[in-house]
């Protein structure tokens, strides 16, 4: 939902997430990774609320356009353009796969999690299956993820890592350059 503190006149982004849904999930798990991030194209958690049925997370309103709703109007970019985006979300993913104890993996490269300002900077939302990499694990404990974007480890075996978010992202540009989606 998009909301506005009226006293302020600032917006907001608050995600709901109902907890009888979401019952096999860490519903704490998006917040608690992002509130450990502090990157300009990542929205920062501003608030938790929860009533009987829903948890709702209060993060920044990244003004833009999804790039999905751009490829429905524009149907592919051209070469410069999505090279230009590439090296910015490479530079975020350097930002999230640099974390320290553990690397933050995210999981959801795709058109619908990218949004472009008006002055071309790219923002990444959305965090809902990101996680933290342990070097320990063996696997992940769920499988999550957009099919033809998601790297075939996320419906596997294996853990996913630093390489799972590089697959998405080769996906997403492959879409953006051809128009044609990976699915």
């Amino acid at each position: 939902y998009l909301v506005e503190n009226t006293a302020l006149g600032t917006k907001w982004a608050v995600k709901a997430i109902r907890k009888k849904e979401s019952e096999n999930f860490d519903l704490l798990a998006e917040p608690n990774i992002l509130k450990k991030l502090n990157h300009p194209a990542l929205p920062r958690i501003i608030d938790i609320d929860e009533d009987e049925d829903n948890l709702y997370i209060i993060e920044d309103y990244i003004e833009g356009t999804p790039l999905d709703k751009q490829l429905g109007v524009k149907k592919k970019f051209d070469e410069v353009t999505v090279i230009e985006w590439a090296k910015q979300l490479c530079n975020i993913l350097i930002y999230l796969h640099n974390q320290k104890p553990n690397p933050v993996i995210y999981r959801d490269m795709k058109p619908s999690n990218i949004i472009v300002s008006a002055d071309n900077v790219v923002k990444v939302i959305d965090f809902g299956i990101a996680r933290e990499f342990k070097a320990d694990s063996g696997s992940d404990t769920s499988y999550m993820g957009t099919r033809g974007y998601a790297a075939p480890e996320q419906y596997g075996t294996s853990q996913t890592d630093a390489r799972t978010d590089i697959y998405s992202l080769g996906a997403t540009m492959y879409h953006l350059l051809t128009g044609i989606s990976p699915n």
